[in-house]
């Protein structure tokens, strides 16, 4: 299978590493591989660290009481972005098609105090409905919300590439699936002042070639920077989370000098520990050795 140069959907804090070897695409697939937990510390500006996590009575009560909905979430970036907010005490509710795989994540993460699984297919708007109705339920808020679903493919716009019945499902998947996920979420998102992030790519910053993925990632882009303008002067921050090339699965032949998926979950963690004044708009990440 030729595979896309950048990551499609998605999850760092310089100098405040998880570290595992878990993965994710730059053709990603929108649930991303399963990851082994992150290890290590987290310490934002003023946030709390790994130690201060529920339970140890560190002073972490405010940001554990927070709710961070990931779609995408039974693997890869959305699976490392869950167990670094885990790790600091954030509230998950976790969205995926495989019920087995986020049931497996959920039990690893705190359970149903901690964390919800809700099997959801974010092609279908009443799947994301379901999926914020049982957010409130089980939480009564959701503070953070990243749309992270969405998978690619080969290169070509010709018979070389793949499927018309695969094109669909991948733009359904990777620009209506978002902008589902979006409606559901926002006026939960403006009632707690909070915080969407989106998964992009650099595939949505630079045009690949023969790449309708690509294509797809160009739509999230102007998704997220429409919705930012929506925003302006609500409170409510946006963030575009942007990789480059990511190892995972996804590739027949694994790429070399990649990223890793628990380095795009830390650059999603230092975005929504800014303080409430700062809306770290886009994040582009790349390995030092991708030359575009």
């Amino acid at each position: 299978m030729a595979s896309e140069p950048a990551s499609p959907t998605h999850d760092s804090v310089p100098s405040r590493k998880f570290q595992s070897r878990s993965r994710d695409a730059s053709g990603s697939v929108g649930p991303h591989d399963d990851a082994p937990r992150a290890s290590g510390t987290w310490k934002s500006s003023g946030g709390p660290t790994e130690s201060e996590a529920p339970g140890s009575g560190s002073g972490i009560s405010e940001l554990g009481h927070k709710v961070l909905l990931i779609t995408g979430a039974s693997s890869g970036i959305g699976a490392a972005t869950a167990r670094a907010a885990h790790a600091v005490g954030y509230r998950l509710v976790l969205a995926a098609r495989s019920q087995d795989r986020l049931e497996a994540l959920a039990a690893e993460l705190g359970g149903p105090e901690r964390t919800l699984a809700v099997a959801t297919d974010v092609t279908r708007f009443d799947d994301n409905e379901a999926m914020v109705a049982a957010a409130l339920e089980a939480f009564g808020q959701i503070d953070v919300v990243f749309v992270n679903a969405g998978f690619g493919g080969k290169r070509s716009f010709g018979s070389d590439g793949d499927t018309p019945e695969h094109w669909r499902d991948m733009v359904l998947t990777n620009v209506l699936g978002a902008a589902y996920t979006v409606r559901a979420t926002l006026d939960a998102v403006r009632a707690s002042v909070g915080h969407v992030l989106l998964t992009g790519s650099v595939a949505g910053r630079v045009a690949i070639p023969g790449s309708l993925y690509s294509s797809t990632k160009w739509a999230v882009t102007g998704m997220g920077q429409s919705l930012r303008g929506e925003l302006v002067g609500s409170g409510v921050r946006v963030t575009l989370i942007e990789p480059g090339m990511v190892d995972t699965p996804f590739f027949d032949n694994r790429p070399t000098h990649a990223l890793e998926d628990v380095d795009i979950a830390n650059a999603v963690m230092y975005a929504i520990s800014q303080p409430p004044h700062v809306d770290v708009s886009e994040l582009l990440v790349r390995p030092t050795a991708q030359p575009v």
